[in-house]
């Protein structure tokens, strides 16, 4: 059970593995209020632990019963096996942390990005991405980063097959614009777009590949009022270490 003299960080994480033990060792379904009576965890603390080891599928939930989930089962194997969405979700929640602005992981679908993984802000004001939204590869960060990571033969098909249209007066739209940007990403290794798809947003993204493998890129979503110069150089050093850390996986 958690020491109550623990840090705040570490008496959660004890408290969590606390609680995938108590839930594996009983061997059958149990209620909330049957966790914190044993484990002595306030409910209202309970509920909010419980409800992340859910939604990462370490425990599963049958009505107001707890079990054992199968996320458990796949750390225990031996070639563990995770989705892209499951490999990228703690960097991108990390990234957020770091950082505290919005946060996403996009994968190319066709000439579009789509939200794989998203982490709001926890600031007042944010932009907010729908995990599973799609969106023109030429509005976002992300999308430009891709474009960029594009061989030049696939990149004369997509100028070839799209009509790019404007969402803001600022959005890049030719293929003269494009390539220049393009040009720009190639050498720094990060894209950027200034209100292009949204007034009063700025979005830095970074391609990505995992063993190789180029999968889709991280962005930042920053309200311009908020885009120093500082922190666009802290951003572009998270993107480049986490991007480096997806390569290693």
């Amino acid at each position: 059970m958690a020491d109550p003299s623990y840090p705040a960080s570490v008496k959660s994480a004890t408290r969590t593995l606390d609680i995938i033990e108590y839930v594996v060792s009983r061997g059958r379904p149990l209620v909330a209020q049957e966790i914190a009576t044993a484990l002595g965890i306030p409910v209202s603390s309970l509920s909010y632990l419980l409800a992340t080891l859910v939604d990462r599928g370490y425990l599963a939930r049958a009505g107001r019963r707890y079990s054992a989930g199968p996320g458990l089962e796949r750390l225990q194997a031996r070639s563990p096996v995770f989705t892209l969405a499951e490999a990228v979700a703690p960097l991108v929640r990390s990234l957020r942390i770091q950082l505290n602005e919005t946060t996403s992981f996009f994968v190319r679908r066709g000439w579009e990005v789509e939200a794989l993984v998203t982490e709001p802000s926890a600031h007042a004001l944010r932009y907010a991405v729908q995990t599973g939204a799609h969106a023109p590869l030429h509005g976002f960060s992300a999308g430009k980063a891709l474009l960029a990571a594009m061989p030049d033969d696939e990149l004369a098909r997509y100028f070839a097959e799209t009509s790019r249209q404007p969402f803001t007066a600022t959005t890049i739209v030719s293929e003269s614009g494009i390539r220049a940007e393009i040009a720009k990403i190639r050498q720094s290794g990060v894209a950027h777009t200034h209100e292009e798809h949204t007034p009063g947003i700025h979005g830095i993204g970074r391609a990505a590949y995992r063993k190789g493998e180029l999968v889709g890129a991280f962005s930042f979503a920053i309200p311009v009022v908020r885009c120093s110069a500082a922190l666009e150089h802290r951003a572009t050093e998270l993107l480049t270490r986490t991007a480096e850390l997806l390569n290693l996986d």
